[in-house]
Formats: C-alpha cells, structure tokens, sequence
C-alpha cells in the first residue's frame, strides 16, 4: 500500500496561532520531513474557505503550492485532494500542472473533481451550477487534460468548455502525461467518468462503502471495456492516533477545544462527531487492524491528514514508523 500526508495549509483550520509569515517556512519543513520519509506523496486541498465554517483564518491557494513544493523536495510526489474544475479554465489548468511538472522532475499528481463547497463558489464569483453541469464540466475538463498532455494542444467544442488549439507546451515530463486522480462517490456519473478516464480514484474508506462504491466502479468499467485492474483504488483519512487510548482521547479532546474557540458551537460539534467516528482513530493496533481490512478489499492507497500537525508531529512519526512498515 501507498501513503500520502496531507500537509496543513489552513483550509481546516490547521494553521491558526502560527504567525502569517512562519507558515510557509512551517510548510515547507514539514513538506520537507515527508520527503525524507516514508510517504509516496503530499497532498494538500483545493478550497479557499475554511472549514467546518468560513472565516478569515488563512487557507493558502493549492497551486501555488504545489510549484513550491515542486521546488523545495526532491523524492516525494504531488496531489491536490482535489482540484475542482471549474475554479480553473482547464486548458490553463492543464499548462499550469505541466510547467509544475517540469519544476518537480516528473512528480505531480493531477486529483480533480466537481466541487462541492457553495459558499466559496459563490463569494469568489463562480455561481453555484446544479450538480449535473457540474460533473458535465469535469467530464469536458478532463478531456482536455488528456488531450493537451498527450498532443500538445487541445480543441473542444462542449457545452461548458470551448477551447481551440490552445497550445500546452512543454509537455508533461511524466511520459504518458500527469496521472489523473478523479476524486469522489457519486455512483451514476462520477464513478463513471473514473472509471472511463482516471488512473486513481478516491472514495470512502469504511470497508462497506469502499466495497459498494468499488463495485459500482467495476461495473462502470466493464460496460466501458476497461480493465478494472488499471485503476488504484484510493481512500482519505482523518488520522488520530496514540500508544493507548488515553492518548488517544487526550488528542480528542485538544482538537474539540481548537474548534470550538473557532468557529460557531453546531458546526464544531458536528465536526466532533464526524472525526471521532473516523475509521483511522485509535491506537497503532486498532489503525492498523482496521486499514488491513480495507486493504483485504482493494484500497491501494491510503491518504492520511492529522489534523493538529502543525501543531504537534507525534501522530504523524508514531503512524510512520509503526503503522506504515506493516504495509510495505
């Protein structure tokens, strides 16, 4: 199995009380320890809104990052958990991943989806189209993916995107272009596109939904004549791990806190409920237990976010050196 680290870049309000000009330097270090690690890749997300509420806390761009990450490691691989689509012309999209490409050596991983986020859709002028021009503009984004990595150019005439013979040059330094990662669980549609174009997909990471949703992939692939076998199977995770289950809970209890300081009552104590329920919260044991049985079904790649590493790198170290070394 795989491991990627998210690595804090506010969105979840993982940088609050870190001075505004320390932040990068704390990115770029923890970026750094990653590489030199035992992790396959860094990701980070594609959002300009906190959550699980706005504010005006910090939440730096994903791009900019990623060239910044590109330039600063060395071994470590590259993702955005995920684009969305529609934030981005995606022939402009396609040329800006293909320069950060050429900065990192061939490192970048392309995690794309429809978007979900209303609130930061709308103050950032996107308006809020319905769920199926949504995924209309993912299918016509990726097309042009495919086709300015692969020629150089693109040309679409669709219904969301019209692009002709915009020019991407240079190309990928990856040889057969940017390995797409198509982010999400929607069964009729979104399954489908994934399972039509997506090198990765990512979806739930409980062991019934990852066994449903990978179902419904197998038999999109099959309707599409693609091997199912192609395609890694790749789940997030909300990480909060200890030696015992004191630590555990000590660790509970200093994230409910952070929270409930930052945003209103409701939305902290969902956001409680939500990551105490999370499949990767326990001991080294019950981690590790757990992940073996998604494993069993097919997940390839587990992508971990430890919510107060900014703050406090113990999980992330104790997850590397004792949850890691049973999967690889």
């Amino acid at each position: 199995m795989d491991f990627g680290i998210f690595i804090p870049q506010g969105w979840r309000l993982d940088l609050v009380g870190v001075d505004a000009a320390k932040q990068w330097p704390l990115m770029r270090r923890l970026a750094q320890a990653a590489d030199a690690g035992p992790w396959t890749s860094l990701w980070v997300y594609d959002h300009f809104h906190t959550v699980p509420a706005p504010t005006t806390e910090a939440t730096h761009e994903a791009w900019t990052l990623m060239s910044a990450f590109a330039a600063t490691t060395d071994r470590i691989r590259l993702g955005q958990m995920c684009t969305c689509i529609a934030y981005r012309n995606p022939a402009y999209l396609a040329k800006v991943a293909a320069t950060v490409d050429h900065v990192s050596g061939g490192r970048v991983e392309m995690g794309i989806g429809a978007g979900w986020y209303e609130h930061e859709w709308r103050a950032y002028g996107y308006g809020f189209p319905s769920a199926g021009e949504r995924l209309k503009a993912l299918d016509e984004g990726v097309q042009i993916f495919r086709q300015a990595w692969r020629d150089g150019t693109a040309t679409l005439d669709g219904d969301i995107y019209q692009v002709d013979g915009a020019i991407v040059q240079p190309l990928p330094l990856q040889e057969n272009g940017i390995p797409l990662w198509i982010a999400g669980g929607g069964e009729r549609k979104t399954l489908r596109i994934a399972a039509k174009y997506a090198q990765y997909t990512n979806f739930d990471g409980t062991p019934e939904g990852f066994a449903h949703k990978s179902a419904i992939l197998a038999e999109h692939a099959k309707d599409l004549g693609r091997d199912f076998g192609e395609i890694t199977r790749s789940s997030n995770y909300n990480v909060v791990i200890g030696e015992t289950e004191q630590d555990v809970a000590d660790k509970l209890d200093w994230i409910d806190a952070h929270y409930r300081r930052l945003v209103p009552a409701e939305a902290a104590q969902r956001f409680s409920e939500t990551l105490r329920g999370g499949w990767l919260v326990g001991t080294v044991e019950q981690i590790t237990e757990r992940l073996t049985q998604v494993a069993d079904l097919g997940l390839a790649y587990a992508i971990t976010n430890f919510v107060d590493l900014a703050y406090d790198e113990t999980g992330a170290t104790l997850f590397a050196e004792k949850v890691i070394p049973a999967f690889t």
